[in-house]
């Protein structure tokens, strides 16, 4: 399972070429980046298309979560991790006193 996504037999076929598609812009950005001060092998408007590309998929990857009720957890999870959080209370007011003698 990649960090993004759910595993495949739980994707619908426009899951998948969405993540196909974003994967494959991400490499090309990846793979094209110039240090600063180089000059960039794409052009800015070919840029601006990929991060207006990007931002659509990632748009409609949400619509679809929503409506199929997924959760986009961007984060990986292995197989045996719990699932539920944990709150840890902490006092503020006590991170916020300095020790005497400071």
């Amino acid at each position: 399972m990649s960090e993004h996504e759910a595993p495949e037999a739980e994707l619908t076929k426009e899951q998948r070429i969405l993540a196909m598609v974003k994967k494959v812009l991400t490499d090309v950005a990846r793979d094209t980046h110039a240090p600063p001060g180089i000059q960039h092998p794409l052009t800015d408007r070919t840029i601006e298309g990929i991060r207006d590309c990007l931002s659509l998929i990632v748009a409609r990857e949400q619509e679809l979560a929503d409506a199929l009720g997924q959760e986009m957890n961007m984060r990986p999870r292995y197989v045996d991790e719990p699932r539920q959080n944990t709150v840890v209370p902490i006092n503020i007011d006590a991170l916020r006193k300095k020790p005497k003698g400071d």
